[in-house]
């Protein structure tokens, strides 16, 4: 990973830009695990130190530095300790609205690991709670810290695809029993009553989706004029697990969404931009352009800037977010549209076929391969494609009413 850009240091710089930030991290397990190593690499630069974390479930012996107190939960981590530079919080998604808003009491920066929160509704208190804290919020789209996004814009920019007429995002991978076993949340709508949403389009896959609004331009909620959603599931959850999302921006660009984690095999995501005199493709995992024009073929691979690495340059010199809070209003109406509409239809299970044993067993919707790529190159449904299991039909959800 690259770092992100800071203000060059000078003798005249301030004592507290060269102290390393105190950091509190609230979740250690799951996507916790990654921050915890992140925030290593970062203390071992003098960047950063981990003064405390926070989990129900205490961190495996020798997981967290000796520096970092450890508390049950983050009202005992802020009621014990004072002056903190960055919280991050990296927990069940449900959690992540109280969570952050306890964070924004204090007088720290947030990064909150995606999707920011399970509704529009707390997405607005958020934005509330944040203006008026005055303190940076980052959301956890890592993808958005690549440096291919740059490029892209200089490409379209210069017309080497031509115009841009549309963006597809093609993601199918595998998720196992054991995936949905993991905690109680997974695969759920909602538990008691309080809205989860771990969706294909929305946890596994968010970054597809983060991505390509963030290709068109589309980042508020004023950027986008229309949602259809087509949700499937073809495991026993709340849950989609196979979609299309179908999004036009306020500009008037189609953006199409087909994504699974029933595929036969895990392959890497990517973004296509559909071009009158060309296409250009990214898979943003691996920070990796493709172009092809009737000029030939070229493929870079790009670096990319640490989001966290990001905030403290935020804090320290006012160095505009990488994916602020503000700016995932877009992603959020896509979350809300997906929270709203009716419960995933479950595909029929002769369109099904199980690979593997036990816990290892993993579905795979037939045909799923070839029906991912024609939605996003048609912007078509899997029932307009005419997809014998495709038994749903495309919900519109009402921006003006929502955003």
């Amino acid at each position: 990973m690259g770092t992100a850009t800071e203000a060059a240091g000078s003798a005249a710089a301030p004592a507290s830009a060269m102290t390393p930030a105190r950091v509190a991290l609230v979740g250690v397990h799951g996507f916790g695990s990654h921050h915890l190593r992140n925030l290593e690499r970062l203390q071992a630069a003098g960047k950063t130190i981990l003064v405390a974390v926070a989990d129900p479930q205490p961190p495996a012996p020798g997981s967290v530095p000796p520096s970092a107190a450890v508390h049950a939960g983050i009202d005992d981590l802020l009621g014990a300790v004072p002056d903190l530079d960055l919280i991050i919080v990296a927990t069940p998604i449900q959690t992540h609205a109280p969570l952050a808003l306890a964070a924004l009491a204090t007088d720290a920066e947030l990064y909150l690991e995606k999707p920011p929160v399970a509704s529009l509704e707390d997405f607005h208190r958020l934005c509330t709670a944040a203006g008026r804290s005055g303190r940076g919020v980052q959301i956890g789209f890592q993808s958005l810290g690549s440096h291919a996004l740059a490029a892209i814009e200089k490409l379209l920019a210069d017309g080497t695809i031509g115009t841009l007429e549309g963006i597809s995002a093609t993601g199918r991978w595998v998720r196992d029993r054991a995936y949905y076993k993991r905690s109680r949340w997974a695969g759920k709508r909602s538990i008691n009553g309080v809205d989860v949403v771990d969706g294909v389009a929305t946890n596994p896959l968010a970054h597809a989706v983060a991505t390509a609004l963030r290709i068109a331009g589309a980042r508020t909620t004023a950027d986008v004029a229309s949602v259809e959603t087509e949700l499937y599931r073809a495991n026993d959850i709340e849950s989609d697990d196979t979609s299309v999302i179908r999004i036009r921006t306020a500009a008037g660009l189609p953006i199409t969404c087909a994504l699974t984690i029933c595929a036969s095999e895990s392959v890497e995501p990517y973004i296509t931009l559909q071009g009158s005199a060309g296409t250009a493709m990214f898979h943003y995992t691996e920070d990796r352009l493709t172009v092809e024009t009737e000029a030939g073929r070229t493929e870079e691979y790009f670096g990319r800037d640490d989001l966290t690495e990001n905030l403290l340059a935020h804090r320290a010199h006012g160095v505009p977010l990488t994916s602020s809070l503000v700016d995932s209003g877009a992603f959020m109406l896509v979350l809300e549209a997906i929270r709203t509409a009716p419960l995933p239809f479950p595909i029929d299970s002769a369109a099904i076929r199980w690979e593997g044993e036990g816990d290892a067993a993993h579905a795979v919707v037939a045909g799923i391969e070839d029906a991912l790529e024609r939605a996003g190159r048609e912007h078509a449904t899997f029932s307009e494609l005419g997809l014998p299991w495709a038994a749903a039909a495309p919900v519109a959800f009402d921006v003006r009413a929502r955003g």
